[in-house]
């Protein structure tokens, strides 16, 4: 089964042609790009589409490795084995009852193929793409403290998310399939807002639109707007009924769009865009 895309993701031809190659390939999907452009949407609307469970792994600074395959909990097991119970007795004496299993055992163990998301993988240190090498590439791990190996029943369909704040590892390129997202230009765009807006009138729309390129292009900018901005924005026009002259003006000049804390975050570029509306109308 090939993903075609779905009613609720714009995935571009390439897009999908990337997805497919790495399903082809049972190689892991890297997916790259700006934040905001639909890298952890995609896999889950390819799972809704390939009607597969999804297993996420959401990636932070303090995650290890370790923890996506299993933990033992070693602290409980010596609690419950001070208690003076059978019941607690009978509990200890089976380690298996204190080994605490991680999303990568469950897509190995699941009793269909699943789709696994790995978010975000930038943000955990340096060596935590080395040390899942072995595990993505063979589909197995090995539990020492009970002396089993759970090998994958089912391949599952790996998607890896990346920011770029930091670079990966070669070792662990060379086992992934690569796709970077482009930000959409202006006529992918439209058909992104089309399926999140269907009603919005095109007139609106087209000018939400220029306006919003021209703040995103706007040279200098510390954070550029993403496309989740953009539909955030297009939310709050929408609610509070923002007439289309707000977004028009007369001269053609970039103006200061009403709501515009939606598309900027931070006080620099803020800043920034008001210099040059500032400049513009006075000619300077």
């Amino acid at each position: 089964m090939k993903f075609q895309g779905s009613d609720h993701y714009v995935a571009t031809q390439d897009l999908m042609l990337a997805v497919n190659a790495a399903v082809t390939l049972q190689r892991p999907l890297l997916v790259k790009g700006e934040p905001g452009t639909g890298k952890t949407m995609l896999a889950e609307e390819v799972a809704t589409a390939m009607k597969m469970p999804l297993l996420q792994w959401h990636i932070k600074s303090t995650t290890k490795a370790q923890q996506g395959l299993y933990e033992y909990d070693a602290v409980s097991r010596l609690r419950d084995s001070q208690l003076a119970d059978p019941e607690s007795a009978d509990k200890v004496r089976d380690i298996r009852n204190y080994i605490v299993q991680g999303v990568l055992w469950q897509a190995f163990t699941a009793e269909q193929p699943v789709v696994l998301l790995i978010d975000e993988i930038d943000k955990a240190d340096i060596e935590f793409p080395n040390d899942l090498l072995r595990e993505l590439d063979r589909m197995e791990f090995y539990v020492y403290e009970t002396r089993e190996l759970i090998k994958a029943r089912h391949r599952p369909i790996v998607f890896i998310t990346s920011n770029n704040e930091k670079e990966l590892p070669d070792a662990f390129l060379r086992r992934c399939f690569f796709h970077y997202i482009k930000f959409p230009d202006a006529e992918t765009m439209q058909r992104i807002v089309d399926v999140h807006f269907p009603g919005l009138k095109k007139d609106l729309l087209s000018a939400a639109l220029k306006t919003f390129y021209d703040v995103r292009n706007l040279p200098g900018l510390k954070k550029k707007p993403s496309t989740s901005e953009l539909l955030d924005w297009l939310k709050l026009l929408v609610a509070e009924d923002i007439p289309l002259q707000a977004l028009q003006s007369k001269d053609e000049k970039v103006s200061v769009p009403p709501l515009v804390g939606a598309l900027l975050k931070n006080e620099q570029d803020v800043t920034l865009f008001e210099k040059l509306v500032f400049m513009q109308r006075h000619n300077r």
